[in-house]
C-alpha cells in the first residue's frame, strides 16, 4: 500500500513540475521570442512560425517516442514520462486559452535581456532534475537516450545532445528575424538549466572523503564519531618506504563540515590526511544517532 501511495505521490509531483515548466514558458520564453533547447526548442520555433500551440506539438512529438520505447525503457519510467508530457501539454493549452502570456516578462520594457532565459532555465533545470531523480523524464531526447543506454550502456550521447542543442541555437537566428539576441538567450537558458539540473542530480548527494594515516587511530576514530556524527572505517595499510604496518582511516562528511574536520585533525599533529570529492553517495550516509555515539569505529 505504501509503495502504491509513493508511486502516486511521484506522479503528482511530476505533474506539478510539468505545470510549473509550462508556466515558465508562458511567462518567460514565449513573450521574449527565443527557443529553449532540445525537442521543446524545435517545437517552440514551429509554434512561432506556424502558430500551432506547443501543447499539441509536444504531444505530437513525444507520444510516438513513448509508444516505440515503452517496453525498452520500462513501464515505470515511461508512465512517469507520459504524466509529465500530458500535464505539460494540457497546461500549455490552458494557459494559451486564458492568455497567461500577457502577464509575461518582456525584455523590450527596458529591463535586462538575460532575466527571461535565466528564470526559465532555473525552472527548467529544477523540473528536469527532480523529475529524473523520481524515475521519470521530461520526454524528448530523454526517452531516446534512456532506450539507447539500456541497450548500449557503453555509448556516450553527450555529443548527440550537444549537437541538437547547438542546432536549435543556430536555427533560432533565422527563425526570429536574423537576430543574435535569441541565440544568446537560448545559450543562456541551456547553460543555466544544465547547471541547475546537474546540481539537483549530483550536488545534493555530494560528500568529502577524508583518508587519514595516524598512529592514534582509536582516539581519532572516537573523536570523529563523537564530534562529526559520521561512521568511520579503518583498513590495514603498509608504508612502502618504511615497510611499516599502518592503518588507514576513511570518513565521509558533508562539505559544510570540512572546517570542523580540519580543526579536529589539528589535535593529532602526527597524522597525515588528504581529501577528495565524492560526487554521489548511496545507501546509509547519515549522522549517527546520539544513542550510538559510544560504539566503536567500524572496521573491515
Amino acid at each position: 500500500m505504501q509503495q502504491k501511495n509513493g508511486k502516486w505521490t511521484d506522479r503528482l509531483l511530476i505533474a506539478a513540475l510539468a505545470v510549473l515548466l509550462a508556466l515558465a514558458y508562458s511567462l518567460f520564453v514565449f513573450p521574449n521570442s527565443f527557443a529553449p533547447t532540445g525537442i521543446n526548442g524545435i517545437m517552440t520555433m514551429i509554434q512561432y512560425l506556424f502558430h500551432i500551440d506547443l501543447g499539441y506539438l509536444s504531444l505530437l512529438g513525444n507520444l510516438p517516442l513513448l509508444i516505440v520505447f515503452w517496453k525498452r525503457v520500462g513501464s515505470e519510467f515511461s508512465g512517469k514520462t507520459l504524466v509529465f508530457v500530458v500535464a505539460f501539454s494540457v497546461a500549455n493549452l490552458l494557459m494559451r486559452h486564458f492568455g497567461v502570456e500577457r502577464f509575461g516578462y518582456h525584455t523590450e520594457n527596458g529591463t535586462s535581456l538575460i532575466l527571461g532565459p535565466i528564470v526559465a532555465g532555473l525552472v527548467s533545470g529544477f523540473a528536469y532534475g527532480v523529475t529524473l531523480s523520481h524515475g521519470g523524464s521530461t520526454g524528448g531526447l530523454d526517452m531516446l537516450a534512456a532506450a539507447v543506454r539500456k541497450r548500449h550502456p557503453e555509448m556516450d550521447l553527450v555529443w548527440v545532445i550537444f549537437c541538437l542543442n547547438a542546432s536549435v541555437a543556430v536555427i533560432s537566428f533565422f527563425v526570429y528575424g536574423y537576430k543574435f539576441e535569441p541565440v544568446i538567450m537560448c545559450l543562456i537558458y541551456c547553460y543555466v538549466s544544465s547547471q541547475v539540473s546537474g546540481h539537483m542530480l549530483r550536488g545534493l548527494k555530494k560528500a568529502l572523503k577524508f583518508e587519514v594515516v595516524t598512529e592514534e587511530i582509536e582516539a581519532l576514530s572516537q573523536a570523529l564519531i563523537a564530534q562529526m556524527h559520521h561512521g568511520v572505517t579503518v583498513v590495514p595499510a603498509e608504508g612502502m618506504y618504511s615497510h611499516q604496518e599502518k592503518k588507514l582511516l576513511i570518513c565521509l562528511v558533508n562539505p559544510r563540515q570540512i572546517v570542523q574536520f580540519q580543526d579536529l585533525l589539528r589535535q593529532f599533529p602526527g597524522s597525515f590526511a588528504y581529501v577528495s570529492e565524492v560526487t554521489e553517495t548511496m545507501g546509509n550516509f547519515k549522522h549517527i544517532a546520539p544513542e550510538n555515539l559510544q560504539k566503536s569505529a567500524n572496521r573491515c
